[in-house]
């Protein structure tokens, strides 16, 4: 098991070289720093905890202070642990977006989008009665109970708050990686608003073959002005606008004398 924290950036779509069309989630990824390790003797299990992006320290309390000075670090705004890593790291190392390859798949956790009270047709996909023909059923919820226990049982699917849920989405697919400008391309969607948290893991469930994608990469051209021939300094044009004016004055002058 591996993983990293980002924040999610937006979407967006690449090419690849064979002409498909791919909808990618932007992820940004800076160095994660590990701000504390988990062991089984003192605390009954493996892991680490990932700390990412900066917080003003008088906004940190004093046990954040004092894990920051043992990670040599500062205070960070988002702390989140990831169980059973594949490999061994100390307090004060840094995990980078080269931790993930092109082609790899992994698992995506975030925080779903708040949409508010909303009913049970948007909140549980439920179908609405006939809107005309005498109906008084429209978008209610139905049948609430039966008769027996003469009451709502328990977990009927009801209007109520509705999203702001931990949601993952797994198998998703690993596009492009750029440790430089420090994001990540994952594949289709991911759950959360912009700027929000998300955490990249690898995948429980994979079944799927690594298959790399070649995506086309657009380069800017600079536009250079480029100098052909020989190169002239700037009392030889200054001679030369000079010597052009004298035969122009020249011509003017046999031109009068004709006349």
């Amino acid at each position: 098991m591996k993983g990293i924290l980002g924040r999610k950036v937006g979407m967006t779509q690449v090419f690849t070289k064979d002409g498909k069309l791919i909808p990618v989630t932007v992820i940004e990824v800076e160095p994660n720093v590990v701000m504390q390790v988990k062991t089984v003797d003192k605390n009954g299990y493996n892991g680490i905890q990932l700390g990412i992006f900066e917080k003003k320290e008088k906004n940190a309390n004093k046990p954040e202070m004092g894990n920051a000075k043992k990670a040599n670090t500062t205070p960070k705004r988002f702390l989140k642990e990831i169980r059973d890593v594949d490999a061994t790291y100390n307090i004060g190392d840094t995990i980078k977006a080269s931790i993930f390859e092109v082609g790899e798949i992994v698992d995506v956790t975030g925080t779903s989008k708040g949409k508010g009270f909303q009913g049970v047709i948007k909140r549980h996909n439920q179908s609405r009665g006939p809107m005309g023909h005498g109906s008084h059923y429209h978008r209610g919820p139905g049948s609430l109970g039966t008769m027996l226990p003469k009451r709502v049982l328990k977990g009927k699917k009801l209007a109520g708050h509705m999203g702001v849920d931990t949601v993952t989405i797994q198998n998703l697919e690993i596009i492009e990686v750029n440790e430089a400008e420090n994001y990540i391309l994952i594949s289709g969607n991911v759950p959360g608003a912009k700027n929000s948290l998300v955490l990249i893991k690898s995948a429980v469930k994979n079944s799927r073959k690594e298959d790399p994608k070649e995506i086309l990469v657009y380069e800017k051209e600079n536009a250079t002005d480029e100098v052909v021939g020989e190169t002239t300094s700037v009392e030889e044009i200054q001679e030369e606008v000079n010597s052009d004016s004298e035969v122009a004055e020249d011509t003017a002058e046999e031109k009068e004398e004709s006349k």
